[in-house]
């Protein structure tokens, strides 16, 4: 064994190059972004690493390289499963060959993302395992375990980590690498091709292999249930990073009590039952949803009270912490070390100075204040900020995607100069459908592709597809070239831009406009690298 200092992400992606992975696929998405750029830099002359178009396509490829017997690991954040979720959920009917793990990160507190979710009820929902490390060492561990673990249950397997297990950095003890698995493609292609008659029979398939999931968890080292028997009042669950931060307070408890943390799903049920027979409270700390804490309200005697994020005494929005545990724990708050009465300032983000599409926002706030009426909605990127002061354009910011389609709907209900803004690799995830709806209906909406060169708001990421090829897809769904125009995102061609964006909000139907300027983050590393 050897010791490495790495972030929770790394700490996933060097499990997997040890754990025998061929093919590693993703999207960038924060907190989960640092895993694929790990695998990508050091997977030379090894397994295959790259990002894909968006969740859905990486899971299916993923899919691919698993009925190919060889194993294969996903990344992705929370809200990428939406997008991956078809082929997720079909993916645990399908006779999984080599091992696959499907690496999510969620983001409890919203850090860097439009909503907070919890992994765990898809595990439920897809019934197959879910593995929640605690610490970095965890984390490599359940990756490696993962692929063994998924390869023995036919299941694809889910690995939940959160933002501050990605984002934090400790040593781990790694072990000697595993060899990739031999090419052995599935040699019963019905339990691979999901036509009604062989789903059902999957399904049930699936269904009589949830004891074992079961029996797996409840032998798991990493439910470890510890019985006080000299305190038969409180007892306390915690999973995830609730695990550190009970520990953190335990040393204050003057009563012990009995503990049972869960790291590995289905729950074990009945580690749940000898623990709630064993007291008369339950304290339950778990990072995300209440998932555990709705789940055993169904195992217990009605008389057992449980303390959690169902009666506000663990806070049920944002991550948890060491302080705000104490309550729960029946711990009293703890005082800031130094108080201060000083205000401090708020600092929102907002795009980077010399940004291309802060002059693309400026000029299309200089064309709305001409219109009498207008409607701008925007995508998930950089370019959001356009919709904080000074700038204060976009109206609508929903998910990947969603800016082209919302325009339609808003067009389409009467609204006039409506207006969609979307980044180059966001058109390219999710975006290219929305335009051929847009095309199909001859919808009246101007569609503006920022074009920065790079995947920028993750870290500046390559875009799947180079620049030079964007207007030639959307020539392809279009057609007519037209009304398809490339302009440069730049301040010494603001009034031209102005002209051109006058006259496309004056055609009745749809126009795209590509404003291309490479991100002015991606051009200084770039030109400190040739320097």
């Amino acid at each position: 064994m050897s010791e490495t200092v790495v972030l929770g992400d790394e700490a996933v992606a060097l499990g997997a190059l040890h754990g025998g992975v061929s093919s590693c696929y993703g999207y960038p998405g924060t907190p989960s972004t640092e895993i694929m750029e790990y695998l990508i830099e050091n997977s030379q002359n090894g397994p295959l690493a790259s990002w894909s178009s968006n969740e859905k396509t990486a899971m299916e490829e993923a899919l691919g390289t698993s009925f190919a017997g060889k194993r294969a690991i996903v990344t992705m954040k929370h809200v990428g499963l939406n997008v991956a979720a078809d082929a997720f959920m079909n993916g645990a009917l399908l006779d999984i060959r080599g091992g696959l793990v499907i690496v999510v990160a969620d983001d409890p507190g919203m850090h860097s993302s439009q909503n907070e979710q919890d992994t765990r009820y898809y595990a439920d929902f897809a019934r197959v395992p879910l593995l929640e490390p605690v610490n970095q060492q965890q984390a490599y561990e359940m990756t490696r375990e993962g692929f063994d673990l998924s390869e023995r249950m036919g299941v694809p397997v889910l690995l939940r980590l959160v933002t501050r297990l990605s984002h934090s950095r400790a040593a781990i003890q790694t072990q000697p690498p595993r060899a990739e698995n031999a090419l052995n493609k599935a040699d019963n292609k019905q339990d691979w091709m999901l036509l009604p008659a062989n789903a059902r029979r999957r399904w049930s398939s699936l269904l009589g292999r949830q004891k074992d999931m079961i029996a797996y968890s409840e032998k798991s080292p990493v439910n470890s249930l510890e019985l006080n028997e000299s305190n038969r009042e409180r007892a306390v669950i915690t999973t995830g990073l609730g695990y550190n931060y009970f520990m953190e307070n335990k040393g204050e408890l003057t009563d012990q009590p009995s503990h049972l943390h869960i790291g590995v799903y289905p729950v074990p049920e009945e580690k749940i039952r000898t623990l709630a027979a064993h007291v008369k409270k339950l304290v339950i700390l778990e990072e995300g949803y209440p998932y555990v804490e709705r789940l055993i309200a169904g195992l217990l005697p009605r008389e057992l009270k449980i303390i959690g994020k169902l009666d506000n005494i663990v806070p049920l929005q944002g991550e948890l912490t060491p302080d705000n545990v104490r309550p729960a724990l029946g711990l009293p708050e703890r005082n800031a070390a130094v108080a201060s009465s000083m205000t401090l300032p708020g600092r929102p983000p907002q795009l980077c100075a010399g940004c291309p599409h802060d002059d693309t926002y400026k000029v299309i706030k200089e064309v709305q204040e001409e219109l009498e009426e207008s409607t701008v909605t925007s995508d998930i990127g950089c370019y959001a900020l356009g919709a904080l002061p000074p700038l204060g354009v976009p109206e609508t910011i929903i998910c990947m995607g969603a800016s082209i389609t919302a325009a339609k709907g808003c067009a389409e209900a009467g609204l006039k100069n409506v207006m969609a803004v979307i980044g180059d690799s966001t058109f390219l995830h999710s975006g290219m459908t929305g335009l051929v709806d847009c095309v199909s209906s001859g919808s009246d909406v101007t569609i503006i592709i920022v074009d920065n060169e790079t995947t920028a708001m993750t870290g500046g990421q390559t875009t799947i597809l180079p620049s030079s090829r964007l207007e030639q897809v959307v020539k392809g769904i279009m057609g007519d070239g037209e009304h398809i125009l490339t302009i440069p995102a730049h301040r010494k061609s603001h009034e031209e831009n102005k002209e051109k964006l006058r006259k496309e909000l004056a055609y009745s139907g749809v126009s795209v406009i590509i404003a291309v300027r490479e991100c002015i983050e991606t051009a200084r590393k770039a030109n400190k690298k040739r320097s």
